[in-house]
């Protein structure tokens, strides 16, 4: 018997988790009550994403030994798979009771905490793991992303570097570190670090998460090597569900759109007029929220525009992809990929016959459980097709949608309350500080040099990142007063005051997108750089939805000269201004309608052809 056990344990380490699994069931047929057994089955279908079986498995070790601390840690990372979060917490405080120097314990019961938004008991847990184990290097990193979700990027990127010193090779970890020194406009080792990282990823390294990429490389075929490591780490054992097989014609097609950020957010501003614009007698709407219970306005309006909303946080992703399918969801639109709070094992479980990345990750997912992603002829041209996982469903114009009703205040801003100067041409660029990377703001610097009285208004992200970039111009030669810095403000305002600036001048490689809109919008002219990535080009097919290609540039030299042009030519400038006053409402950017028949137009298309038993193809909308 111990030496099927040793067998079945050698083929665990191994990774060979069916081979482990026979063997450790053929030792519970006939001894139900091997401690030992019972604890590498709960090992095992844990591994294999099976938390329920896992569960079974550890809850029968328990009642054999209750008093070994290790149980009830693997009890309660079983319970916190399942979403059964104070479950989870009572197992863990049941392990640092029989183990009060259990760093392990502390770092789980961090990780629920997190899960429930108690952020500041969250780095209390991983910060007495750390204190009993110095080098928990779990706990210093997800300790730098409690730290992230508080806003303090400086306490969070020590963090992450202190787990870095302690394992430099530690799963996605170097990505977020570079990711985050960025946040932080820190440029003090960029070169190197970019080249480390590539060639880390070029050699097939956990190294970083997909989202940090898109940032830092104009290279899809780095973006989908990028994300195709991921999931092949995060979601290779899980446990898909039967297949689903072809379900029966509905009236309707049952559409199901899955996101954490059904509330007063950027994604939900872009989307809440097409989900009211669906034809209802055509589609049937249904919402799958995991994200906050919020109450605001956003979340009020939007559930009303669903069929049905479900607040599936509190759910397991098995249990929210068994919900869809038991409503028989025909296409499901994943609207984060690898966003933020992303629950991406939802699709990996196989929640609808159709799967499709949509919106929130400007990329491609490198999965093979996303069958399309919405893309245009700009963003994804023919010759890319290649570095797409999933197959490209063409949206005329752009594939961006934009609620046509978004209201501008009527607040009248003056350049005084903006810390703005009375006189001088006004560069703008409210993006993201980690979108800023040093080559780009080399050119930024070279306009304010040659345009006199000219000054820089940005975003104010962090005041770290506001010190740092007031540094940089100082080191090139610029009076770091010309740097102006603008706080957050809700859409209404926003959009108001960006009527006092003159030029938007865009970052590279991660091109403004929404806030690309949010300029044109409000009237003001977008200056952009077209590279080789869907991230690189998406203000390009904003631009282009608009017919202001003037505005797009293929090189730095190109978007330079342009810079200048349109600040020291006025009539020039002023027929930019006045096309785009005039495109505004013609052009199909902001044709909100028009959008929703095109969506639906591909729904369509992609429904009928699942239902003809043919596989997903690229295909354009016309």
């Amino acid at each position: 018997m111990e030496s099927e056990l040793k067998k079945a344990v050698n083929f665990f380490n191994k990774g060979k988790l069916s081979s482990a699994k026979e063997i450790a069931l053929r030792i519970y047929d006939s001894k139900p009550n091997h401690f030992d057994n019972l604890r590498l089955l709960n090992f095992i279908c844990f591994k294999k994403k099976d938390f329920s079986s896992a569960l079974d498995f550890i809850n029968r070790a328990i009642k054999i030994n209750p008093n070994f601390a290790e149980a009830y840690n693997e009890q309660g990372n079983a319970l916190n798979e399942l979403k059964k979060f104070q479950l989870a917490i009572k197992s863990y405080d049941q392990a640092i009771k029989l183990n009060p120097k259990y760093a392990d314990a502390y770092y789980n019961k961090g990780l629920v905490l997190y899960a429930l938004n108690e952020v500041d008991l969250a780095i209390e847990n991983y910060d007495q793991a750390i204190k009993i184990n110095p080098n928990h290097v779990h706990s210093h990193n997800n300790k730098g992303y409690a730290l992230q979700k508080l806003k303090k990027i400086d306490s969070s990127f020590e963090c992450f570097n202190n787990a870095f010193k302690i394992n430099p090779n530690f799963d996605f970890l170097l990505g977020e570190l570079f990711h985050t020194k960025n946040k932080l406009c820190d440029w003090s080792s960029f070169a190197k670090d970019f080249e480390i990282l590539e060639n880390k990823i070029k050699e097939n390294k956990n190294s970083s998460s997909p989202f940090p990429i898109l940032q830092l490389y104009d290279s899809p075929c780095l973006q989908k090597k990028t994300a195709e490591i991921y999931v092949k780490e995060k979601f290779i054992n899980k446990k898909i569900l039967k297949p689903i097989s072809i379900i029966p014609k509905n009236k309707k097609i049952r559409l199901g759109y899955y996101s954490a950020d059904f509330y007063n957010h950027v994604m939900s501003f872009l989307l809440v007029k097409l989900f009211e614009l669906h034809n209802k007698s055509k589609f049937e709407l249904i919402a799958f929220s995991f994200g906050p219970n919020k109450t605001d306005e956003m979340r009020k309006r939007i559930s009303k525009s669903f069929d049905q909303f479900i607040d599936v946080n509190l759910k397991s992703d098995n249990e929210i992809s068994q919900i869809s399918r038991d409503l028989k969801i025909d296409i499901a639109v994943d609207l984060l990929c690898f966003t933020k709070n992303n629950r991406m094992g939802i699709f990996s479980e196989r929640c609808a016959p159709i799967q499709i990345n949509y919106l929130g990750y400007p990329g491609t997912s490198g999965a093979d459980f996303i069958d399309y992603i919405f893309a245009d002829k700009i963003l994804i041209p023919k010759e890319n097709q290649k570095y797409y996982s999933e197959k490209i469903i063409y949206l005329p114009n752009t594939w961006l949608p934009r609620d046509y009703t978004q209201k501008i205040s009527d607040k009248v801003f003056t350049r005084k309350e903006l810390n703005l100067p009375k006189e001088g041409f006004i560069f703008c660029s409210f993006n993201q500080s980690y979108k800023i990377t040093p080559d780009v703001f080399d050119i930024w610097m070279r306009l304010l040099k040659k345009i006199k009285g000219s000054v820089l208004w940005l975003l104010e992200d962090n005041q770290t990142a506001n010190i740092n970039l007031k540094k940089e111009a100082n080191k090139r030669g610029i009076d770091s007063n010309r740097v102006i810095f603008g706080k957050k403000m809700p859409p209404e305002e926003h959009f108001a005051r960006l009527k006092i600036a003159d030029l938007w001048i865009d970052v590279f490689p991660y091109t403004a997108q929404s806030s690309c809109a949010d300029a044109l919008w409000s009237g003001l002219p977008v200056l952009t750089r077209k590279g080789k990535s869907f991230t690189s080009r998406g203000a390009s097919s904003i631009l282009n939805a608009i017919g202001l290609n003037e505005l797009i540039t293929d090189t730095e030299k190109e978007y330079e000269e342009m810079a200048i042009r349109l600040a020291q030519n006025p009539k020039f400038f002023k027929e930019i201004k006045n096309k785009l006053k005039k495109n505004r409402l013609t052009k199909p950017l902001f044709d909100t309608k028009l959008y929703t028949k095109n969506i639906e137009s591909a729904y369509t298309k992609i429904y009928e052809r699942h239902c003809s038993n043919l596989s997903a193809k690229n295909f354009e909308i016309k």
